[in-house]
């Protein structure tokens, strides 16, 4: 009773204080807002829509379950979830944060897996995409491509070690399950997939319909994250709490060999990715391994802003979030590990050119698609509010369909 009180109190402090602040600095609360928007709809709503509705269409149709059945001899003994975490983890590490979450929510609402299930298979299909690493980080924060390959590799590395890890979360908890391996059939997995598209009994216009809505909705509810955490980040700065915070950050980079001076960009990172990520790019004082281990701990631990985007997805169901949070606390270390232990082998052979190397075609090319996706990058912030305004009209036309669906029908 006492511990829910506290956690009252100290729940309506912190809101009335940012209320507070919000009238006291009106102005910068108003810019942090619409760097927040502008994130929103010009980099996260259009990359992430197409691969929402997608995946709902794959989900009714049971394309999903389909697959699901195909890996399960992978991911069963693996990681220890069924097959359709194949599906989820290769959409999670293609379309970014938070697509993992939202399909194993939507798993779980299904009972196609377990809960202990979701919390492991949540804990390691949460990843930043290409575009995001290559694009935003590497070549648009650090100018440099050759970065992104290291950041890449030490990410995709640190979310497998995170799998590897979880397997062995809750096995006390979940009742036993055949893990023995069982080839993979395709007539099994046609049977699957025909009684999942004959048991959703909506018609194509409808699921097609419902896709959007369901995605449209759940990005509305993430842009709204990733505002309101842009100001909070941005009051934090303004009510001196970063800078108190910074003093106990340093004495802790210091002990783990870090530069005291990413101080303040660590803890902009646990906020938020983006922002920690250009910070960190711009503190001149430091070298670039220590700037590279910062922000693959950033990219793995994802922020605060992005961990809440999570947890507003596994509400609904029964998944705790305390196993996805400590996840992310390894997924950080992992990835900061990775990122140290493969600096000289993939990174430092490749940035001198003066001497020929028979590797550096290789990385040229993955240069190159690093570059490509920089500029794919740049074009989605030109043409992302475009289509994030017509797919809101669209949005509003289903939704005036479906409330006189409703009403009349």
């Amino acid at each position: 009773m006492l511990k829910s009180k506290i956690k009252t109190g100290v729940l309506a402090s912190s809101v009335t204080v940012m209320a507070v602040s919000m009238i006291i600095f009106p102005q910068e609360s108003l810019d942090a807002s619409i760097r927040g928007l502008n994130m929103w709809w010009e980099i996260v709503f259009p990359s992430l829509l197409p691969f929402f509705i997608v995946s709902e269409l794959l989900i009714g149709f049971g394309v999903v379950k389909f697959i699901g059945v195909l890996l399960e001899p992978l991911m069963r003994p693996v990681f220890r979830v069924p097959g359709v975490g194949g599906f989820v983890w290769a959409m999670s590490m293609a379309s970014g944060t938070p697509s993992g979450a939202k399909l194993t929510a939507r798993l779980r609402q299904e009972d196609q897996i377990t809960k202990i299930e979701a919390e492991r298979l949540v804990s390691f299909t949460n990843s930043s995409n290409p575009i995001f690493i290559f694009g935003a980080v590497a070549v648009g924060f650090f100018h440099n491509a050759q970065l992104g390959i290291l950041l890449a590799i030490a990410h995709y590395l640190g979310i497998i070690s995170v799998g590897l890890v979880m397997r062995f979360y809750g096995s006390t908890e979940e009742t036993k399950i055949n893990d023995k391996k069982k080839k993979p059939s395709i007539r099994d997995a046609l049977s699957a997939l025909h009684k999942t598209r004959i048991k959703d009994e909506r018609p194509i216009g409808q699921l097609l319909g419902d896709a959007v809505l369901s995605s449209i909705n759940t990005l509305l509810m993430i842009g709204g994250f990733i505002i309101i955490f842009s100001v909070i980040n941005k009051l934090l700065y303004l009510l001196g709490i970063t800078a108190f915070l910074a003093g106990f950050i340093q004495y802790l980079l210091g002990v783990i060999g870090l530069d005291e001076a990413l101080s303040m960009a660590f803890i902009s990172g646990l906020f938020e990715i983006t922002m920690g990520s250009q910070m960190a790019s711009q503190v001149q004082e430091t070298n670039l391994l220590h700037q590279a281990i910062i922000v693959s701990f950033f990219l793995g631990f994802s922020g605060f802003s992005i961990q809440a985007q999570v947890a507003s997805l596994l509400a609904p169901t029964d998944v705790r979030f305390k196993p996805f949070f400590i996840s992310r606390i390894l997924h950080g270390i992992f990835a900061s590990m990775y990122a140290l232990l493969l600096w000289k082998p993939f990174y430092l052979p490749f940035i001198q050119t003066d001497e020929p190397s028979n590797a550096m075609p290789v990385m040229n090319r993955l240069v190159e698609e690093g570059t490509k996706m920089a500029d794919f990058h740049l074009s989605l912030t030109q043409l992302g509010p475009l289509i994030t305004i017509f797919s809101l009209f669209v949005y509003i036309i289903l939704y005036y369909k479906k409330m006189n669906r409703g009403l009349y029908g």
